[in-house]
């Protein structure tokens, strides 16, 4: 038995459900819905559809991450206990939480001098990131010492491929992560942009393309030019969405019929509601091993 525990932001988009099974523990981040604020806790203060349908029908939205002293607090009782603690953040590249878990890393190894706290930065997000943090549960499983679990996540993950594309841009335009104009002309050409993560942890757009069939079948393409030994690919594949599962599913049926190897079936979650107040509605997410992104 592993005598630390493996952690995680709410932000890898598993269902409480996922985790609980893994028995990988999280810290919910916070985001705010017109004038009330929740924490990101999977589905419990307020349901995904629900979220979603807000947003629809204009509802504006506002995130944050957890503080170094929310991270204290979080990290405290496991190391009171006794245990080691191995945890994964968000992205450096879309949020600054890598940098508060090892600020509150650093004043509890004062505090705790015979435990150790490792945090790692993913690099990824959504369900990539808790793509991720699965492989990390299989390792602490077959029976990894947390510096053998160190050195293999560092190792290995920028091989977790990241793609998506969203069938709408106003939430792009409305986040700044597309100027006005440019999403404007793109909606009105029905274009939906397919992007992935970079080898800094940043969403960017790879290309733009005219149509939702041509996103689904160019995503799947993707996959089978970048997945570990293409179309024979065994790994596992992992998707999510945001109230669009029809889209998402369209997309897994592809992938299943295309690679028969797979390791069960395309597992599909929601995005939740931190990631899916920067996406909105009509997103969908692919995650699998593949080359290493370097670029």
């Amino acid at each position: 038995m592993a005598n630390y525990i493996i952690s995680c932001c709410s932000t890898a988009d598993l269902s409480k459900e996922y985790f609980e099974k893994r028995d990988i523990h999280y810290l919910c981040f916070h985001f705010m819905l017109d004038t009330e604020t929740y924490p990101d806790d999977l589905g419990l203060s307020i349901d995904i559809n629900d979220f979603y349908k807000k947003m629809a029908d204009g509802s504006m939205t506002k995130t944050s991450q957890p503080n170094a002293e929310e991270y204290s607090d979080y990290f405290r009782p496991f190391l009171e206990a006794g245990n080691d603690i191995f945890h994964v953040t968000l992205s450096s590249g879309i949020s600054g939480a890598y940098n508060s878990a090892c600020i509150a890393g650093d004043m509890l190894s004062e505090e705790f001098p015979d435990r150790k706290i490792y945090i790692i930065d993913s690099l990824a997000a959504s369900s990539g990131f808790g793509f991720l943090m699965d492989a990390i549960a299989d390792k602490r499983d077959e029976g990894l010492s947390i510096d053998e679990l160190k050195d293999w996540t560092m190792d290995n993950l920028l091989y977790v491929n990241h793609w998506f594309f969203s069938t709408t841009l106003t939430y792009f335009i409305r986040g700044g992560r597309i100027s006005k104009t440019a999403g404007t002309v793109g909606n009105m050409l029905n274009i939906c942009p397919l992007m992935t993560v970079d080898h800094e942890g940043k969403l960017v757009v790879k290309e733009k393309i005219r149509s939702k069939r041509k996103v689904i079948k160019a995503m799947v393409d993707k996959m089978e030019q970048l997945a570990r030994d293409g179309l024979e690919y065994n790994g596992k594949c992992f998707m999510s969405n945001s109230a669009c599962y029809e889209d998402a599913r369209a997309v897994a049926e592809l992938i299943e019929s295309r690679f028969p190897n797979l390791d069960g079936k395309v597992e599909i979650f929601d995005i939740g509601t931190v990631i899916g107040s920067h996406t909105g509605p009509g997103t969908v997410t692919l995650f699998f091993w593949g080359d290493k992104r370097e670029e």
